[in-house]
C-alpha cells in the first residue's frame, strides 16, 4: 500500500546528541577520504570540495547568521565552502568571494582545462579568484521560495529580503544578523532591488500548485 508525503518535514524526533553523532560520523568518514588520496599520492592534484546545499537545520548552529533551512535569511541559504587543492589553492587561505553552487561547473570544468561557452551555465567560472590570480568579484544573485511567499536578492553586500508578507534591506558587511533595517534610509536601493528580483522573477517558470510545504519555520526580522 503507497503513501502519499504530506510534509518535507520530521519534527517529532531528533535531539543536539544525535545531530552531533551525526557530525563525528561524518567528520570521520571525511578523514577517511582524505588519508586515501594520502595513501595513493593523489592528494597534491586532487580537488575536494566540502559544502552543502542550503542552510542549518534545527540543531545546527549558524551563528552570526538568522534563519535556518527553508528560509532566505543567510542562515538558511549560507553554508560553508572548503576546496582543497593543494597543487593551485594556497594551504589556509580565505576568500570573501560569493559563490553558488551553480558555480562549480564552470569552474571545475576549467580547473580540468576542459574548454567551455560561459552561455551554457547559468553559473560564473570563478577559478582565478580561487587560486590567487584575480581578486574577489562582486555578485548578484537571486533566490525565491514558494512556502512564506519568500524572496530574495544580493547585489554585493546588499540583500532584499520578502519573507512572511515582510520587505527588508540588509548591509550584510555591517550586519551579518540581518536585524538593522536599512529601507526607510535607502529607499532608492530597496526600490531598485526588488525591480531587480521582480525582473528576475518574470523569466522563470510558474510554480505548479501544491508543489511545496507551507509548513515551514517564521523567523522573520521584527
Amino acid at each position: 500500500m503507497s503513501r502519499s508525503l504530506t510534509s518535507i518535514f520530521h519534527r517529532d524526533g531528533g535531539s543536539l546528541e544525535t545531530y552531533a553523532a551525526m557530525v563525528r560520523g561524518m567528520d570521520a568518514n571525511v578523514g577517511r577520504v582524505l588519508a586515501a588520496l594520502d595513501e595513493t599520492g593523489a592528494a597534491a592534484n586532487t580537488i575536494l570540495v566540502f559544502t552543502s546545499d542550503n542552510g542549518g537545520e534545527r540543531f545546527s548552529d549558524t551563528w552570526p547568521f538568522t534563519g535556518v533551512k527553508g528560509e532566505l535569511l543567510e542562515g538558511g541559504i549560507r553554508v560553508p565552502l572548503l576546496i582543497r587543492w593543494p597543487a593551485r589553492i594556497r594551504p589556509g587561505s580565505r576568500s570573501d568571494q560569493v559563490m553558488a553552487s551553480m558555480d562549480f561547473m564552470p569552474t571545475l570544468l576549467a580547473a580540468a582545462g576542459a574548454a567551455s561557452d560561459p552561455a551554457d551555465f547559468d553559473g560564473e567560472n570563478l577559478l582565478p579568484v580561487l587560486v590567487g590570480e584575480a581578486p574577489a568579484r562582486e555578485r548578484t544573485l537571486f533566490w525565491r521560495y514558494k512556502a512564506n511567499d519568500q524572496a530574495a536578492v544580493r547585489e554585493g553586500d546588499w540583500k532584499y529580503l520578502r519573507l512572511a508578507g515582510r520587505e527588508h534591506l540588509f548591509n550584510l558587511a555591517l550586519d551579518a544578523r540581518e536585524r538593522a533595517e536599512r529601507k526607510q534610509a535607502e529607499p532608492a536601493r530597496f526600490a531598485a532591488l526588488k525591480a531587480a528580483w521582480e525582473e528576475w522573477n518574470a523569466t522563470m517558470l510558474p510554480y505548479p500548485e501544491g508543489s511545496f510545504s507551507e509548513d515551514v519555520f517564521r523567523l522573520a526580522p521584527e
